[in-house]
């Protein structure tokens, strides 16, 4: 199979995990929001993302030590199928943490309809809008 194909294929796969996960919140099935989106699927693209490097970093051009060089490193189309698999098992990952995270600490729920695509577009700026949630209302736990 060609990189663009695997690209293809790998998408579909985190699409079916975000899918997953809605479910599994939208149901409460901790099993389905936990196991399937948050551990399995991420961890099969994590396997995946660890093979394409054993195989196809060691022949790419550049490295992480300067700007330049990760792009250099991101011109191999297999080198940069990897880093995408390393942003979709990872933001995957954070989304069913951030979803049980909320359930954990006793939040609503609402804020997820947020949360979660911020989280599935941009990874990191919905883990920090899970933050500034999770204390504000801690704060407003705090004053009640």
């Amino acid at each position: 199979m060609t990189a663009t194909g695997l690209f293809s294929a790998f998408n579909m796969l985190a699409l079916a995990g975000w899918i997953i996960l809605g479910a599994g919140i939208a149901l409460k099935r901790d099993r389905l929001r936990d196991a399937l989106a948050g551990t399995y699927i991420p961890a099969f693209m994590s396997a995946s993302y660890v093979i394409l490097i054993m195989f196809f970093f060691s022949g790419a051009e550049g490295g992480f030590d300067t700007l330049e060089n990760v792009q250099k490193l991101f011109t191999s189309p297999w080198a940069a199928l990897a880093g995408w698999i390393h942003y979709l098992a990872f933001d995957l990952f954070m989304g069913s943490r951030i979803a049980r995270g909320m359930d954990e600490q006793g939040l609503p729920r609402w804020p997820l309809m947020i949360i979660l695509p911020l989280t599935f577009l941009f990874g990191p700026i919905g883990y920090l809008v899970f933050e500034i949630v999770k204390a504000a209302s801690q704060r407003l736990k705090v004053r009640s």
